[in-house]
């Protein structure tokens, strides 16, 4: 690495059309992605609006996503939606490791995740619950009590260990009705992975891995990539040998996070190439129609992912770029479709049901997003914000020495991209 800063996309010397598509010179993904010059934002969003799609056929009483079917039962609309996520999140969260110490990059991604997850919570918990109870006939003062408490401190770590509260929508939804207990939101299993990729990156920040020996970053995900076909060929092994890793959501997600990564830590030296997105893009649709969607379709998946986030043209790159809301329309789409369904809108038919819960969700993500989410992320330079620095003695001197898990003044990349991963 030979520079500290990252190259404009466009600067004077560099031919580009329209198209924002630079000619004759290489470019590489750093410079592709610099800055808020690229449509991670947008991309992120139709995401999160992928899995309201997929999640609608169970939700609202049409079965199984078919989606599944078309690719020979590897993955559904929801499944790819949440693998570009993980691959855009290891993206971003290794290049806000690399810029931070381990003290800043903990308060961030902690304000980035807990503080809307904790408002879902409550909202499903004393907002939607209480009103489904009470329109089933039910009294208030029963649904009072453990019940709705114990769904919010149960789950506030991330880790799902209580779905809904007491039988509300066990019984008046379709989710409901085939799953057999209360769920008020089946999205919420995904955010436990993602801080547990979190941690790993901590971790690596500490041991100086990804200033100093980034190579072991797409090592562990080659040991993953390993990990993901001894699990497709005899998972029992896998769960015997390491009863962490028995969940196989758990080995691919990390996996393709790992991907998103490695091209973060080398992002200065792939390059930016329109016939390597292009061929990429077929590698995905040939993997999913036939085999080898994950050892081979996700690092193609991630690759085409961060490219199409180079090449979108800069009239949508506004999206997401300042107001970042694929957070919220993902934590809250499964609750608003339970409710929803809860309600009967369902019967409008697939179309006019979905279409509905996107604009209501929509609705709930600009409240999370104005009203927690922004405010939360205003504080990220605040306290442990400020680094490990903040825990000196306020008489005594605050300079820390460079070292593991500090962050130095030399060829550290900046990150690429707004401080707004989910």
């Amino acid at each position: 690495m030979t520079s500290t800063t990252n190259v404009p996309f466009d600067q004077p010397g560099r031919r580009s059309d329209r198209r924002g598509f630079l000619r004759g010179d290489r470019v590489s993904l750093s410079e592709g992605l610099n800055g808020h010059r690229n449509a991670l934002g947008v991309l992120r969003l139709i995401l999160a609006s992928m899995v309201i799609f997929s999640h609608a056929f169970p939700t609202g009483g049409w079965g199984e996503d078919p989606s599944k079917g078309w690719t020979n039962g590897q993955e559904t609309i929801g499944g790819f939606a949440v693998i570009g996520f993980f691959a855009i999140s290891g993206y971003l969260i290794a290049k806000s490791g690399a810029s931070a110490d381990i003290l800043q990059f903990l308060w961030r991604r902690g304000l980035r995740i807990f503080p809307a997850f904790w408002a879902v919570l409550c909202v499903g918990a004393l907002i939607v619950g209480p009103i489904a109870w009470r329109m089933s006939g039910n009294g208030l003062r029963d649904y009072i009590g453990s019940g709705p408490i114990m769904y919010i401190f149960q789950n506030a770590d991330l880790s799902i260990r209580q779905w809904g509260v007491y039988d509300v929508f066990q019984t008046t939804t379709p989710y409901g009705r085939t799953v057999g207990y209360s769920v008020f939101n089946g999205s919420l299993w995904t955010l436990a992975l993602e801080w547990g990729c979190y941690l790993l990156v901590a971790a690596l920040l500490v041991l100086g891995v990804l200033r100093h020996r980034r190579w072991v970053v797409p090592a562990l995900a080659g040991a993953f990539w390993v990990l993901s076909i001894v699990n497709s060929l005899a998972p029992q092994i896998v769960g015997m040998v390491a009863p962490a890793l028995a969940d196989p959501n758990k080995i691919k997600l990390t996996l393709v996070f790992l991907i998103g990564a490695s091209f973060a830590v080398y992002s200065k030296r792939i390059p930016l190439n329109d016939l390597l997105g292009v061929a990429a893009g077929v590698v995905v649709v040939v993997t999913l129609l036939t085999v080898g969607w994950v050892q081979i379709g996700y690092p193609a998946f991630a690759y085409f992912v961060l490219w199409l986030a180079a090449r979108l043209p800069k009239r949508v790159q506004w999206i997401g770029a300042k107001n970042d809301y694929s957070y919220g329309m993902y934590v809250y789409g499964f609750l608003v479709q339970q409710f929803t369904a809860f309600l009967g809108w369902n019967t409008l038919g697939y179309w006019p049901w979905v279409g509905l819960t996107i604009l209501v969700t929509a609705g709930c993500a600009w409240l999370s997003w104005h009203g927690i989410e922004k405010r939360a992320m205003a504080l990220k330079d605040w306290g442990p914000g400020r680094g490990i620095g903040w825990l000196a003695p306020r008489g005594g001197s605050a300079a820390v020495e460079p070292g593991p898990g500090r962050p130095v003044a030399s060829n550290v990349e900046s990150p690429t991209a707004k401080d707004t991963t989910s």
